[in-house]
Parts: C-alpha cells; structure tokens; sequence
C-alpha cells in the first residue's frame, strides 16, 4: 500500500452516521470476532516485542527516519484513524508528495522495505490498531480517502460498516498486487480493474463473513506469505467458504446436535424399555452408546452426501435419505453390540423405538419451518409437473426469492414447459449444494457459459436483498446471452404466456 500523508481534513473524511451505518450482526458474533482479537492484539504484540525491536534496528540501519510510519486511512463509519506500519520509504519529500500506490520496482522503497513488504512484516504493527478497535484481524483492506470517494454510495456504505482488517480476502487474492501496477499508467489500471473487484470481494465478505470464516482467512494468509507456496493460486471460494468453515458448518455443528438427539431417543426409549422389563443401560452406557450413534451416522452421512445439503431449501425427499442412514447406522450398531460387547445385548424392541425417535429428531432439527413447504413442493415434484423437455430455467439467486420462483414454475399451469435447471448464487457457502432440490451450478460469473453449454432458453432473475449496481451487473451479464430474462415482478406474466419473446 501507498506511503503518503492525506492532507484532508478530519470533518472532511466522517461522513454522517446514518449514510454508514448498516445493520449490525448478532451481538455474539461481534462479541466473539471483538474478544478473538483482542486477545490475538495482545499476545502478539508481546510475543512479537523482540522481532520489533530488530526490525526497528534494521529500519535505522537501512535509512535515516523513523521506524513506524502511520497513515491515515478512512476506518469504520467513516471515521478517519492513523494505520501503523513499518517505514518502508526513504524519508524524504518525494516519498509523501510521490502516488497515493506502491508500484513494482517504486525508488521510493528502500531496500530492507522491499523486503518487509514482499514478506508483509511491515503490517505487523496494525496489531496495535486491532487492540485499540481501529482495525480487526480481518476485514476490508483500510483504503485512503481519495480512493473511498470514487466508491458507489452503497458500497461505501456497506464496506464501512465494518472495521477494516489488516487482512481479507481481497488481500489474500492480489497478496502480490504491487507486482501488478507496472508502467506509466498503474494508477488508472488499479481504479478501473483492481479496486473494483477488491470492492466486489469486500462487499461478499461483508454479507457472508464468521468467525469461523475469519479463521480461514487468517489460515489463507498465513499460508499467502510463505515464499515457496505463495505462488500457488487460492480459489475465492476457499476465502469465503474454506476448511475450517466446511468442517465448522457441515460436519461439527451437525454432530453436536445429533448427539444431543441421539441422547435423547437413547434416553426415551430407554425409560420405555423399562416400563416392561429392566435395562441395565445407564447414564455412562447411555452417553458411550449415543456418542458412537452420533459417529457413526456422521461418517454415514458424509458417505450419502447429506453433510453439503443445505436443509434450510432442501426437498422433502431428503427424508428418505435421513431415514436410510439412520437404519444402516442402526444396523452396524447392532452387529458390533453382538460382537463387541455382549455383555449388554440391546433388545429389538428397544432399538426399533431409538432409531424411529432419532429419525423423527433428526428430520425435525433439520427441516424445522420448512418441513411443511418442503412436503408441498415434493409432492408437486411426485406428481410428475417437471418436464425434462420443457424449456431450461436458469435461476439467478438460491435464496428465497429462488424458492419462490420455483415454487411459482411447479404451480403454473404452464409448468410443463419449463425445467428447472438449476440456480447461481455468488455466495460460496451454497456451492455444490442442492436447495429445494435443485444444485447450485455456479456463481453469476458462470452464466454465460451455462446459457451457452446447457441451451438455458430462460433465466429468472430472483435475488431481492441487493444493491443497484451489483443488480444492474448481473442483469446485463444475463442480456448478453440469448436467453430471455426475466425478473421475479414480470414471472407470473410469463408463465401465463410460456412462449412471449423477451
């Protein structure tokens, strides 16, 4: 990043609360992501004391100046905050008066600075701003204020609704963007392609980050700065959605609470076991027997696919395929008591009323409120309105208003003529994921070559919760395709007239 002083004013650069202001996240996550960086702020700057001290040497041996060098940059709300960072520009007139970047080969950086910033150190500092709550560990790169005014309104709004973070994933993916602004005219490359991508990656992290998530990132950049491997490309859904999240989210999460259900049915059809006979199961018994369930359905479930379902929009169908799982657990459970541990042979009829609890438990945790829906929308499935030869639906947005225009496409009348090919959604975490019934093939990046590869004669544009100029992106790349487009306003016109031109 750029080594200059902005000579704007403090009451130029706030702007007015209620223009930067959006709504907050849950208190805890907040609470957790604040106390995760404190107490990483802290410890680091003390572990890390000695390496600071020789860098400091290091600087003052390599050129006359200071040691930390502090640039103002537009923080949370729009409120103006001194970045800490290690010099790594000779002290002179040039180096604050020169551009607001850094480019590949800058005679501003001295020698022992190419190095900080190649390796990064010079950010260490920002640990300080993290402790004090002018940064985070993670979230959008801080930008100087010339650079935040070019922003549209409403992401502006949006990017600084949240500390910025001395790393992101924008940071991670151009980790070598100095490389990149080469030759006379490296400011207008980084306004017209750079920034507005980094912007573009800022405003995903804002909708879609955690806690979970931060780590991932940290762990991305961790791995960003190793000289042999950081020339190795790190896909942007490993940034949004990488493997401490998928494990966090698909599998962790999920088994705490099949535990807990396991308990449960153990414990249920324990107590109705022993209104007729005696079983010697116990609490300790109880606790093992339900903890291997849980494991076991886990694997099982990683086998059937049923960890990347998001239950939320999933298909009544995935019932069956719960209720499938549970048996075969129960099965294996079976066997290895009879193998294992005969010394406690549990009754048929006392597993017959576990394994119907837990499959009831099961179902019930996953689909909660949308279990009815999703019985609705299967049974309209079951009675065959889905015709493969209609025409193919691409469906822009897996959320909601994707649920909706599913839900519209089987209760027309004209619903033969279309087939629901699947949706896009730029959000990460829905990958590779199936939501009512029907996968996630892409994000909106990928709708030119769906169109074009799978013969897509329509797409519905269903995303409601967007900005204008993210919304008027994705509809003019859905335009320079040659399927029509229509928007979730105009669908039921449509579908009473299946074969209007666009």
């Amino acid at each position: 990043m750029n080594q200059t002083r902005t000579t704007q004013s403090k009451q130029d650069t706030t702007r007015p609360a209620s223009s930067l202001r959006s709504n907050p996240r849950r208190p805890l996550s907040a609470a957790v992501k604040r106390a995760f960086d404190i107490l990483v702020s802290f410890f680091g700057l003390l572990f890390l004391s000695p390496a600071f001290a020789l860098i400091a040497i290091l600087i003052k041996r390599d050129s006359e100046g200071p040691v930390l060098y502090r640039a103002e940059r537009v923080g949370r709300h729009g409120k103006p905050f001194k970045m800490l960072k290690f010099r790594t520009m000779y002290e002179t007139p040039e180096s604050y008066n020169g551009p607001r970047l850094t480019a590949n080969g800058d005679a501003r950086v001295t020698t022992f600075g190419k190095w900080l910033r190649d390796t990064k150190l010079n950010e260490l500092p920002q640990l300080w701003n993290v402790l004090v709550g002018e940064m985070s560990l993670v979230g959008p790169r801080p930008e100087n204020l010339d650079f935040v005014e070019r922003w549209p309104a409403e992401v502006r709004d949006k990017v600084l609704s949240v500390r910025p973070g001395i790393t992101s994933p924008a940071s991670v993916v151009y980790r070598d963007e100095e490389k990149q602004l080469e030759g006379i005219n490296f400011l207008d490359n980084y306004l017209k392609e750079i920034m507005p991508d980094k912007l573009r990656l800022d405003l995903l992290y804002v909708d879609t980050h955690s806690f979970v998530a931060d780590l991932d990132v940290i762990f991305m950049t961790l791995i960003a700065v190793v000289p042999l491997i950081r020339r190795v490309k790190i896909k942007e859904k490993r940034l949004f959605s990488g493997p401490l999240y998928g494990f966090y989210s698909q599998h962790f999460t999920w088994f705490i609470l099949d535990f807990f259900i396991t308990y449960f049915a153990v414990g249920i059809a324990g107590l109705i076991w022993r209104a007729t006979e005696v079983i010697n199961l116990g609490i300790g018994r109880g606790l093992i027997l339900a903890l291997l369930i849980a494991l076991v359905f886990s694997v099982i479930s990683v086998i059937f696919g049923l960890h990347r379902i998001v239950w939320r929009y999933a298909s009544p169908v995935m019932v069956i395929d719960i209720a499938l799982s549970v048996l075969l657990t129960v099965v294996i459970v079976m066997i290895a008591n009879r193998l294992f541990y005969r010394e406690l042979i549990l009754p048929l009829d006392f597993i017959t009323n576990f394994a119907l609890m837990m499959t009831v438990g099961l179902i019930t945790i996953r689909y909660r409120e949308r279990l009815l829906t999703g019985i609705a929308n299967r049974w309209i499935n079951l009675r065959g309105n889905e015709k493969s030869l209609g025409e193919r639906v691409l469906i822009v947005g897996a959320g909601a208003g994707g649920e909706l225009a599913v839900w519209l496409l089987h209760k027309s009348e004209f619903s033969s003529a279309f087939s629901i090919f699947g949706y896009v959604d730029d959000d990460y975490r829905k990958q590779n994921a199936q939501m009512a019934g029907y996968p996630v093939l892409g994000t909106t990046r990928d709708i030119p070559r769906l169109v074009s590869e799978h013969r897509i004669g329509l797409i519905l544009f269903s995303i409601s919760k967007i900005g204008p100029a993210e919304r008027n992106r994705i509809l003019e790349t859905c335009h320079q395709t040659d399927a029509r487009v229509i928007v979730i306003p105009e669908l039921i016109d449509v579908l009473n007239n299946p074969h209007q031109d666009g």
